[in-house]
């Protein structure tokens, strides 16, 4: 492996720590603030899945980089799907929060947001899920090393 290649591991690896497990706890913590009503956090919380999800492409860039030689691979075909589809399901929490925060900013309004609850609770389980399926298929799939 060259200098290139544990360079962009090491960069793929502190991504993945540093911006999926943020985004994992933001949205896995938006829906009871949402149910408490409190649009400060939600407010704070939506912030951070945006500021996060955003970087989380750093995770699928240098994951491309790195397995540059194996793209045509099973395993990273799939992987990169699956990723993708992640990434277009946070654009739907994203929005989903924006909601919720719009909602609770408004005190006069009957909606309670609920609709935003229940959708961000299991989209942000069902992106936490894909990525574990991703961890798995890039363990799995990974060519050894020589």
């Amino acid at each position: 492996m060259t200098l290139f290649d544990q360079v962009l591991l090491w960069l793929h690896i502190a991504f993945s720590m540093f911006t999926l497990g943020p985004v994992a706890a933001f949205t896995g913590a938006t829906p009871r603030y949402i149910r408490q009503r409190n649009v400060e956090v939600v407010r704070y919380l939506h912030r951070g899945t945006r500021i996060f999800g955003v970087l989380t492409v750093g995770v699928f860039v240098f994951g491309a980089l790195l397995g540059r030689g194996f793209l045509g691979a099973p395993y990273m075909s799939v992987s990169m799907t699956l990723f993708i589809v992640s990434l277009v399901l946070l654009v739907v929490i994203d929005r989903d929060q924006a909601t919720a925060v719009r909602v609770l900013s408004n005190e006069s309004s009957e909606d309670d947001a609920k609709a935003q609850t229940g959708r961000i609770a299991a989209l942000g389980g069902l992106v936490a899920l894909l990525w574990l399926v991703i961890l798995v298929l890039m363990v799995a799939g990974s060519p050894p090393q020589a």
